[in-house]
């Protein structure tokens, strides 16, 4: 997953199911430097299908949250 922080602060992301029951944490209030960043998760826990994930940033400037669709195929 490659995402974007626009300044330096906390980060989380979470990944939810169709049904928006969270299924993993990949991040959850870690400290991040501004710039693009990629996280790598391991999904052989979940099943084929799809998946959103959240990603959280709060800065001394502002908060920030976008929330994106995946396909998981197996």
């Amino acid at each position: 997953i490659r995402f974007e922080v626009g300044g330096s602060g906390l980060v989380s992301l979470k990944i939810y199911n169709i049904l928006g029951q969270e299924v993993a944490t990949l991040l959850n209030n870690e400290a991040m430097e501004e710039g693009a960043h990629e996280i790598q998760f391991d999904a052989n826990a979940l099943t084929s299908g799809v998946y959103f994930y959240r990603i959280t940033a709060s800065t001394n400037e502002r908060n920030f949250v976008e929330v994106k669709k995946m396909v998981l195929m197996k």
